[in-house]
């Protein structure tokens, strides 16, 4: 168990971390007094903790921050938007299970509405801090990402170590649940641009981020955000084109969502899949997927377009990835490779009508290198539309 000596909590809060192989940490805690369970995973990100909070991708997640201070510019305000769309945000709650940070400062921004810990107190999330996140996010690059429990309890009430033990004991790994269909819409949202729509597409919503949505918007788009158990028909007729939107879990267990990429892949409509949606279409077009050791998650990434050479500095948030090897027979090329592993980054079909990144163009947070990203696939939009 590793802890602070002379650890003192401010907040009358303190916290516990039982990593699945054995490993604790003792620190203080933030937000609201609970016990959660989650697979621990790790970001580079600098800055951005608005946007990779809420993100729907860390469902089921422990995000630990590798840089030392978060919080010191509060929480904005929901009041900017697009298009009705937060700008700050990327849905409309926390979404990870448990956060994790070095050290929690004041806030001190002109934007902020509020601080950190209010933030996740009104949303009765658990966060944790004053812990050595340096040795914790070595631990995870030499191990790999593995399952945890994280409690925030007064110090005069600890949780025990068995207890947690125990919890985690009892709980599913993250690779066996269905968390996209936590984050998935009931029924279909429509949003619209606010101006006479250049074309309409369809989203097979699997956990999208409101980055994407502002990016479609912004380009005049009017989009229909359909349940992930939608029917490919449902997504086909009456629109200009599709995409398949990132979320989080496991792809191997979405199966009919696979199938349904499948689909819509062949209908002759344009497609844009981005990150789970990559892995979807590729599963559902015969290639295969596998879990990388502690995943791509920061907003400094590079990828190279394998047709123009170029390198791009783009926004990652993915635990899986699809084998390269397993692209014959699919329809698809491979479009884009991380230089660091090899990992693929993007496929497409030989006419480009169905574009993939794992990676997300629309950042949020990170650097905007890939946007025309959209542009491209609105190209093929129109393209098909005026036939």
């Amino acid at each position: 168990m590793h802890k602070y000596p002379f650890l003192r909590c401010p907040r009358g809060l303190c916290s516990r971390l039982l990593l699945a192989n054995g490993v604790g940490f003792e620190g203080c805690g933030f937000g609201s007094p609970r016990t959660v369970v989650g697979e621990a995973v790790f970001t580079t990100a600098m800055t951005g903790y608005p946007e990779s909070l809420t993100d729907p991708s860390y469902r089921g997640q422990i995000l630990v921050e590798t840089h030392p201070m978060i919080g010191n510019y509060g929480v904005p305000s929901r009041s900017r938007n697009v298009a009705g769309i937060p700008l700050d945000y990327e849905s409309d709650s926390i979404q990870v299970e448990g956060f994790v940070i070095a050290e929690l400062p004041k806030p001190s921004h002109y934007a902020s509405v509020m601080s950190l810990d209010e933030w996740f107190r009104s949303e009765d999330k658990p966060g944790m801090y004053r812990i050595d996140t340096r040795l914790l996010v070595r631990i995870l690059r030499e191990h790999g990402v593995v399952m945890a429990v994280l409690a925030t309890f007064p110090c005069d009430n600890p949780v025990s170590w068995e207890e947690l033990a125990e919890t985690l004991r009892e709980s599913k790994t993250y690779d066996e649940n269905l968390y996209a269909l936590s984050v998935t819409p009931q029924k279909p949202i429509t949003h619209h641009p606010g101006r006479k729509p250049v074309a309409r597409i369809a989203v097979l919503d699997c956990g999208i981020k409101y980055g994407i949505l502002r990016q479609l918007l912004l380009r005049g788009i009017e989009i229909t955000r359909y349940p992930c158990w939608a029917r490919s028909d449902e997504l086909v007729e009456n629109y200009d084109g599709v995409l398949l939107s990132n979320g989080p879990g496991n792809p191997v267990l979405l199966k009919q969502q696979a199938e349904t990429a499948a689909r819509v892949a062949t209908s002759g409509k344009p497609v844009l899949a981005i990150c789970l949606g990559m892995q979807l279409l590729s599963i559902g077009l015969g290639a295969e997927t596998y879990k990388l050791p502690y995943g791509h998650r920061g907003v400094n990434k590079p990828v190279i377009d394998l047709e123009t050479g170029k390198c791009y500095i783009t926004t990652h948030n993915h635990g899986y990835a699809v084998r390269v090897e397993s692209l014959e027979g699919t329809g698809l090329v491979p479009w884009f490779r991380q230089p660091d592993d090899g990992t693929l980054e993007g496929v497409k079909t030989r006419d480009g009508l169905v574009l993939a990144t794992q990676f997300h163009p629309e950042a949020g947070p990170g650097p905007w290198d890939s946007t025309w990203v959209f542009d491209l696939f609105l190209k093929n939009v129109l393209r098909v539309k005026e036939r």
